[in-house]
């Protein structure tokens, strides 16, 4: 059997468009109230639920551009604030 991967991207909000300022694109972040119609299949149109996340709920900050060396450990250093 093959396995399909797949990530649905939607329109970036203010804060993610600053660091993905060449597609302008964000990965969908499901609402928690959407997770269970999601899960179930019940949405009538899943595009309801595909939606740029609220930028007021997130936080960015850089990080070493160690994290994208696949060859180093993954542990929690890779993502300590520079």
């Amino acid at each position: 059997m093959r396995t399909v991967r797949a990530m649905i991207t939607v329109p970036a909000n203010r804060l993610l468009a600053e660091v993905h300022n060449g597609k302008q694109r964000m990965p969908a972040i499901l609402a928690e109230s959407d997770h269970a119609a999601w899960l179930s299949g019940a949405l009538q149109d899943a595009r309801l639920a595909l939606k740029s996340y609220p930028e007021e709920l997130m936080a960015a900050w850089k990080v070493s551009h160690r994290v994208n060396n696949p060859r180093l450990p993954n542990d929690a250093s890779l993502i300590e604030p520079l």
